[in-house]
């Protein structure tokens, strides 16, 4: 009497093998499955985001990461934008921590 293996499976012996090349169409299909469901919209996405950041100009309402609401007042060639969150203060960012470019007259309407 064994506590693991139940009678049943110990009596029917060695599992058949297989055709080898199960295996490998198993493994493609589960690849194609992670491309498709993981890989593909992650691209999308991100192609999304920089052409995101390749539009944001002087003038632009955007919203940060973290939180920040503010008017687009420079945008340098070295990947920074300055932000005017109100008249008196102005913010310096990374181009990258933009969330979304927003429609005009979102500050005033806050």
């Amino acid at each position: 009497m064994s506590f693991f293996i139940s009678d049943a499976v110990a009596a029917a012996g060695a599992p058949s093998q297989g055709s080898p090349y199960t295996m490998v169409v198993m493994l493609a299909v589960f690849g194609l499955i992670f491309y498709f469901m993981i890989l593909r919209p992650q691209q999308k996405r991100a192609k999304e985001h920089k052409k995101l950041m390749d539009s944001i100009g002087k003038g632009d309402e955007v919203l940060t990461t973290g939180g920040l609401v503010g008017r687009v007042t420079k945008v340098a060639d070295n990947g920074y934008i300055a932000i005017a969150l109100n008249d008196n203060n102005e913010v310096v960012i990374k181009r990258d921590f933009v969330a979304a470019v927003l429609p005009k007259g979102t500050m005033k309407a806050l």
